[in-house]
C-alpha cells in the first residue's frame, strides 16, 4: 500500500488562517487576504488536475472571509441607519 501523498495548496492554508485572523486578531485585512487567496488556491487545486489537496481549506477560508466582511458592511448600514435616524428625530422636533 504505497499510497503517495498529494501535497496541500499552500495558499489554501494562507485562506484558511487569514479566515480565522478575519473573526479575531485582525477584522479588515484578515478577511480580504482570505477571499483573495482562497479563490487563488481553488483555481490552483483546479488547474493542478487532481495533483493537489486542499479545497475544503480554501473554501473555508472564503467562507469565513465573505461573513466578516458582510457582517461588517450589515454593521456599518446598521451604525449609518441608527444615528442619521437618530438625527433626523433631533433635526424633526425642533
Amino acid at each position: 500500500m504505497n499510497a503517495i501523498a498529494r501535497p496541500t495548496s499552500s495558499l489554501a492554508v494562507v485562506a484558511l488562517v487569514f479566515g480565522i485572523l478575519g473573526w479575531t486578531f485582525l477584522p479588515a485585512i484578515g478577511a480580504i487576504v482570505a477571499v483573495i487567496t482562497g479563490h487563488m488556491a481553488r483555481a490552483e487545486i483546479r488547474r493542478s488536475g487532481g495533483q493537489m489537496e486542499g479545497d475544503g481549506m480554501a473554501v473555508a477560508g472564503l467562507v469565513l472571509g465573505w461573513l466578516a466582511i458582510g457582517l461588517a458592511i450589515a454593521g456599518i448600514a446598521a451604525f449609518i441607519l441608527f444615528f442619521g435616524g437618530i438625527a433626523a428625530i433631533a433635526a424633526l422636533s425642533h
